[in-house]
Formats: C-alpha cells, sequence, structure tokens
C-alpha cells in the first residue's frame, strides 16, 4: 500500500484496495482499485498513429497498400422476446418487473428511501425445472426480487414470460443479498446528513476543495454488514434482520476515503460507529 495519508476517517487510500477486517461478520469484499483516478496512458477518444501506405520493413512510401478506413456495424436490433435460455431482452426485463409489482405489493411495500412500493434489488432468468432442461420448448421464466422496508422482507415473484402471469411468490427474513445501486446511494445519503459523516465530508474538502453534499459526488462501493453478538454497538445489534451496509466511498478522480468505521442501517435510518 502507497501514498496513506491520515486524515479525519483515518486514512485517505490513494492507490491499491483496501483490505476489510471488521469486528462483525460480512460478506467479503476487496475493493477495486483506482481504475479512472490519476489514470496515465492512451484514453478512449485519443488515437494511436498509424503507418498507412508504406511498404513492409518501413521503406519509403509509395509501394505499400493502403489500409482501408475501418467500418462500425449497427448492433442487430434486440427482439422483444427471447428464446431458450437467452438472456433477458431489454423489453422482458421492463414487462417482468410490471407483471411482478402487483398493485397489493405497490400499496403495502416501502422503498429504501420510504416511498411506495418495495426496493427492486434484481430480475434474472429462472432456472429450468429439473424435468424440463434440454427441452426446447420448456417455459421461459424470470425471478424478480425486492426488498420490503416495510418489514424487512425479501420478496421473490417468478413470472412466465409466455403467459405473462406470476406463477410463485416466495417471502424470506434475515436473507440479505447483494445491494443495489439505489441502496448504496441512500446509504451515502444518510451518512452526509448524520453527524458522524463529519469526517467524510472533511476528507472531501481537503481533496477537492469542495464541499460534499450528495452521494453523485463519490463512487460507492459497499457490502452488506450482519451483527455478530457483541461486537458491535447496540444500535447495530439487528443487522442482518435489518439491512446494513458498510460503505466504502471513493472520491471522483480522486483517492478512496476509508469509512470502515461507520455503518448505515437503511432499515433504521441510522449510522453507528464500530468500535477501534
Amino acid at each position: 500500500m502507497r501514498n496513506i495519508v491520515h486524515r479525519h476517517l483515518g486514512k485517505v487510500v490513494a492507490g491499491t484496495a483496501i483490505a476489510v477486517a471488521g469486528t462483525a461478520v460480512m460478506i467479503g469484499i476487496t475493493l477495486p482499485g483506482t481504475a479512472g483516478a490519476d489514470d496515465t496512458g492512451t484514453r478512449a477518444g485519443q488515437s494511436v498513429p498509424q503507418e498507412t501506405g508504406g511498404p513492409a520493413g518501413g521503406g519509403p512510401a509509395g509501394g505499400g497498400r493502403a489500409v482501408a478506413p475501418g467500418v462500425v456495424e449497427e448492433a442487430p436490433a434486440e427482439g422483444q422476446q427471447g428464446e431458450g435460455r437467452d438472456p433477458l431482452t431489454d423489453d422482458e426485463l421492463k414487462r417482468v418487473e410490471k407483471i411482478a409489482l402487483s398493485r397489493q405489493l405497490f400499496q403495502s411495500g416501502e422503498s429504501v428511501d420510504g416511498d411506495r412500493g418495495p426496493q427492486r434489488l434484481s430480475v434474472d432468468l429462472a432456472e429450468p425445472e429439473a424435468d424440463e432442461v434440454g427441452k426446447p420448448d420448456a417455459p421461459r421464466r424470470a425471478d424478480v426480487t425486492f426488498y420490503d422496508y416495510r418489514d424487512d422482507t425479501l420478496v421473490t415473484r417468478t413470472v412466465d414470460l409466455g403467459t405473462g402471469k406470476v406463477v410463485s411468490t416466495g417471502t424470506q427474513h434475515g436473507v440479505q443479498p447483494p445491494l443495489s445501486r439505489a441502496e448504496k446511494a441512500e446509504a451515502a445519503e444518510l451518512l452526509i446528513a448524520d453527524p458522524l459523516g463529519a469526517d467524510l465530508k472533511a476528507d472531501y474538502k481537503d481533496a477537492t476543495g469542495k464541499a460534499l453534499t450528495s452521494p453523485d459526488q463519490l463512487q460507492l462501493s459497499g457490502a452488506v454488514y450482519r451483527a455478530a453478538p457483541g461486537a458491535q454497538p447496540a444500535a447495530l445489534d439487528r443487522c442482518g434482520e435489518h439491512r446494513c451496509v458498510r460503505l466504502f466511498p471513493k472520491i471522483k478522480n480522486g483517492p478512496w476515503v476509508d469509512a470502515r468505521s461507520l455503518v448505515i442501517d437503511l432499515s433504521a435510518r441510522k449510522v453507528a460507529r464500530l468500535g477501534r
């Protein structure tokens, strides 16, 4: 690890990733590198000079064959309906989400920011049943997952793409799939607004000379945090039952900021600091 500068949150890291080690059980994660920050070399939009017209061996121009300009073909139009195990098309993604989000689920559910309707997490092509494997006419289905912040419930609804109907619904508690982009943004919003976010804002000010007021000013990675008995303050004891986040923010075109000691409980909308 190079260029570790001690600042308000403990460290602002420029360069290699932070290895995450916490006092609670959580999903293991290694931060990405600093791609996009202080890069050097050829970038998109910058061309590299090429020789055209000269013969092989670098002789004088005149005897070589000119290189024809490249032709970029347009991608074929995506069909509204996929076949077999083809990935879901854009049209299918929109359609199954609309079908899965029934009026009752929308009216009763709550999203990460408190709006009506559960938080959508993912839409994936469903695995075929055991007796359908290898059959060309097997039904094509999609699994749509939501997280209902009203009662911390993971809801999975399976939609038959052929009939346009929901064929199964499952609910689970204490199951914490990977975070969506919207959830990471909301976690950052809560952290910026909380008194415990003062150090993050100070580090951002030190690095950029500007005030940190929005998650849009950061690149956000994060992981679900699960509580371990006695390993965190009481405010975080329900993490795992609640949806809790440990954020790894990166200043755009700048360094990572070490915020590992802070956990955001999205369900309770509170921020707490882990013991050091």
